[in-house]
């Protein structure tokens, strides 16, 4: 795959960032952490020139549970809890939106200030890279919703995912299984919370948490 093309796809997962900070619609949001990871894990089958039938596989695996199965868990979680919106943010998503573009820009400037080998100078993947991690962390805690920082979560794992495609000449079935099992164990984790949250509280705000006493 031309690096034109590679780089199309990871701006449109950079796009995708910013619409999901600011978007106060949990569907949108999910539909954008759907569309992101599944354009991120088709990815290694277009950067191989020889398909491993093995990356094959893992790539398939993240896209389905990336792209459809996570995605739709998180549609149930929210139709069982009645919401559809995130009302009261702890950072606003005008504040959530400059912040991402800021540490997008920020994160283009820095990758060209980087080392990098020749082949990933003209990339896109550690701006990229960068961009979703910081995109994750900003959800993760400017968001009150469970559901929010669950898309959060997923956005900042695809951040280690662009990372780890810097490695997939010299170790494509190690990158993938690695973080495919960290982001399935890592779901098993918060969907156990998100669930002990909506029975506890019969919501999914988790600045009720607050009301927790030993």
């Amino acid at each position: 795959m031309s690096s034109g093309t590679l780089n199309l796809l990871i701006g449109l997962a950079m796009g995708l960032n910013l619409l999901a900070l600011g978007s106060s619609r949990l569907p949108s949001l999910i539909r954008a952490v759907s569309l992101q990871g599944m354009v991120l894990g088709a990815m290694p089958l277009l950067m191989e020139s020889k398909l491993d039938w093995r990356v094959g596989l893992v790539a398939l695996a993240t896209v389905v549970g990336k792209g459809v199965v996570i995605p739709t868990l998180l549609r149930r979680a929210m139709r069982a809890a009645n919401i559809e919106r995130e009302l009261e943010p702890f950072i606003g998503f005008v504040p959530s939106l400059l912040l991402g573009a800021g540490g997008t820009i920020a994160a283009v400037a820095l990758a060209q200030a980087l080392p990098l080998l020749p082949e990933h100078a003209g990339s896109l993947l550690v701006p990229g890279a960068i961009a979703s991690v910081l995109t994750g962390f900003i959800l993760l805690i400017g968001r009150a919703k469970a559901i929010s920082q669950v898309c959060g979560y997923l956005i900042l794992e695809n951040g280690i995912y662009l990372f780890g495609l810097l490695l997939i000449h010299a170790t494509p079935l190690l990158v993938e299984s690695g973080i495919l099992l960290d982001l399935t164990v890592g779901v098993f984790v918060i969907g156990i919370i998100v669930d002990r949250i909506q029975r506890a509280f019969d919501s999914l705000d988790t600045r009720k948490l607050t009301t927790l006493r030993e």
